[in-house]
């Protein structure tokens, strides 16, 4: 197989594949953002198949799996030659309660926090130092020079090389810009949570902050085999079961824009996932995205993306479906903000 193409992580980063591994669902169930159960065996096999086909970083987030996520990248890492490892990207600020697991973690990013934070996901992924350190999600209530000042020691301190951001708007940006590059920003970002196209991927693209999406494939949504019934079938511990996207009358909307792609699937001879996560990196200004798998085949299902081309009557035909299927909020086509 050839080499997956990279891009540079905003202007300090490093080069990455253009899709990255999302270890999400691979934390297992029994909390309140689980996907459900997920076997610890094909959870590495998952990982070690998307190192295999090129793969160059997988991120997570200390709350995955309340620190399971972590932990079975940990494993991973051990078995491998320090050469050969993926680039590590996890995130702080979502606090939860060992007692009450499937309570919502609190957003916490107090100084004192951040620093116990680093401290246990340095031990649960067994390494000396994080690549991409991120703020999961932004908290008010504490100042962002407090918040943002101990990311940039941490980095001072040699405990991780770069600093990013999640679901932060561009005032948040500007805030953490004015004292320290914010390395990368990683938002919610597919054909149907389109909405960070028309400001903060923009941002990013000025001021050399690289964009890592997430979700492009719209948690499932965009996928091949999903349907109007299926979230019916979900374990009562999958999130997606409470979120209106996914139940009638959102879920046909969004689903008859998946069906919109399947001509554009063909032509090109890849899934309906790959077209979804590919219409993401077609965007001016994202490094790349961030697929979630569960299991080797899925990331089968997806891993053409990386070299898919779509071409301008593809995104045409894809806003077109956007528009014709009311699905989904935000930019429908590059041209719209980058002319």
């Amino acid at each position: 197989m050839d080499a997956l193409p990279t891009r540079k992580l905003g202007k300090n980063g490093p080069e990455i594949t253009v899709v990255g591994l999302g270890t999400w669902a691979l934390g297992g169930g029994g909390w309140a953002y689980g996907w459900g159960p997920q076997d610890d065996v094909d959870a590495l096999a998952t990982m070690k198949h998307a190192l295999g086909l090129g793969i160059n970083w997988f991120d997570t987030a200390a709350v995955y799996g309340l620190g399971h996520s972590e932990e079975l990248i940990g494993r991973f890492l051990k078995e491998l030659p320090l050469d050969d490892r993926p680039y590590v990207f996890t995130k702080c600020g979502l606090v939860w309660d060992e007692k009450n697991p499937m309570a919502e973690a609190r957003r916490v990013l107090r100084p004192d926090s951040i620093r116990r934070e680093v401290e246990a996901s340095l031990r649960r992924l067994g390494v000396e130092r994080i690549d991409l350190y991120q703020i999961h999600w932004p908290d008010d209530s504490t100042p962002i020079e407090d918040s943002w000042g101990a990311m940039v020691r941490l980095v001072e301190e040699g405990k991780v090389r770069w600093i990013g951001v999640s679901n932060y708007d561009v005032a948040r940006l500007e805030a953490c810009e004015g004292i320290h590059h914010v390395d990368s920003l990683q938002p919610p970002f597919s054909l149907i949570r389109r909405d960070v196209a028309a400001k903060e991927i923009p941002w990013c693209l000025e001021h050399g902050t690289g964009v890592i999406a997430y979700s492009p494939m719209a948690s499932g949504l965009l996928t091949d085999h999903w349907t109007t019934d299926r979230v019916d079938a979900l374990p009562p511990d999958d999130w997606r079961r409470r979120f209106p996207r996914f139940r009638r009358p959102a879920v046909e909307r969004n689903l008859a824009l998946r069906d919109a792609l399947q001509p554009i699937a063909q032509r090109h001879g890849v899934t309906v996932a790959a077209v979804a996560v590919a219409w993401t990196l077609a965007w001016p200004g994202v490094t790349g995205a961030i697929v979630g798998a569960r299991s080797p085949e899925q990331v089968d299902g997806w891993i053409s993306a990386a070299t898919l081309a779509l071409t301008d009557e593809d995104m045409d035909e894809i806003a077109q479906a956007t528009e014709r299927t009311k699905a989904g909020s935000g930019p429908k086509h590059p041209r719209e903000i980058f002319s």
